[in-house]
């Protein structure tokens, strides 16, 4: 599959779920992370480029056949951001326009201003996160299209949930945050998305051994069916077979290797697709959620 060098303007944008129609996004093609250290970028194993491009454009043709329209950001291989082929944390979307966070892993500051500039003539810019702010996507959910979720833990603090809080106000949103476990410390990838996975506007993938008290008890009073993913499974993958994208209500793609999951997804009425993503995405800390930034999912 031939993936396109040009970089198209959305017709629309604007997100205010995580389970609505995805009808555009933005993504960037495997770059550094083909011949990143794995010790520095904390993957679990050296990385095979070639199985991890195969299995990315695989993913890339579930996308399109889905219905959605990728924008790439410009690839630049050398610029050493192996992490930032996961377009999903270093900019988050709201109905208004493009929010620009600053990553909490510091090997990814420089995604920012990679993603600032995608954004410019593409959509307003309505907010930027500032030292000693940090923040980033994979800790923010959309619970309905007014309430943002997000997770306080090493990759994002107070100070950026404060500024984002005042970012959104305007716009009618409101910021509840709750705060993550320690997991297995400051250098791993723990997001809040890393434990809650909403599919549908009442349905929800969650890990209900690592999940805050007060978002259990929020998501159940909004009216949310939770669906425990089997801990095994969970461990496994550290925790990427929670890490599911839906593509639209009750369609979802994800990992293959984790039958139980997909089987508890299914059960619950979900069209659930799986690609292989033993290099792409295992050992990487990074699932498929986190390879796109939605920049339009209907309803907006």
């Amino acid at each position: 599959m031939a993936m396109p060098a040009d970089q198209s303007v959305p017709g629309e944008f604007g997100v205010d779920s995580m389970a609505g129609p995805l009808l555009e996004v933005a993504m960037r093609r495997p770059g550094a992370i083909l011949t990143a250290d794995a010790g520095e970028w904390h993957y679990a194993k050296s990385i095979d480029a070639n199985a991890l491009v195969t299995q990315y454009e695989a993913f890339v043709d579930l996308l399109e056949a889905g219905g959605a329209q990728i924008h790439w950001l410009p690839d630049h291989g050398a610029d050493g951001l192996a992490d930032s082929v996961f377009t999903f944390d270093p900019s988050f979307v709201i109905p208004a326009g493009a929010i620009i966070l600053r990553p909490g892993k510091h090997a990814r500051r420089a995604e920012a201003e990679l993603h600032r500039t995608f954004y410019e003539g593409l959509m307003p810019i309505v907010g930027t996160i500032e030292a000693p702010g940090v923040i980033e996507g994979g800790d923010c959910c959309w619970l309905d299209p007014t309430t943002l979720a997000v997770g306080r833990g090493f990759r994002t603090n107070q100070a950026g949930i404060d500024q984002l809080a005042t970012i959104v106000a305007p716009y009618g949103i409101d910021v509840e945050a709750f705060d993550l476990s320690y997991g297995k410390g400051p250098d791993a990838c723990l997001h809040l998305l890393s434990l809650i996975n909403p599919l549908d506007t009442d349905l929800a993938l969650v890990h209900a051994p690592l999940m805050p008290v007060a978002l259990h008890e929020r998501m159940i009073e909004m009216g949310y069916e939770l669906l425990d993913v089997p801990t095994d499974e969970y461990e496994a993958s550290a925790g990427l077979n929670l890490n599911v994208l839906a593509v639209g209500p009750r369609r979802c793609i994800a990992i293959d290797g984790f039958p139980r999951t997909v089987e508890l997804m299914r059960a619950a009425g979900c069209d659930v697709t799986v690609f292989s993503a033993d290099e792409l995405c295992l050992p990487c800390e990074g699932g498929p959620t986190c390879l796109t930034r939605p920049l339009h999912r209907s309803g907006i």
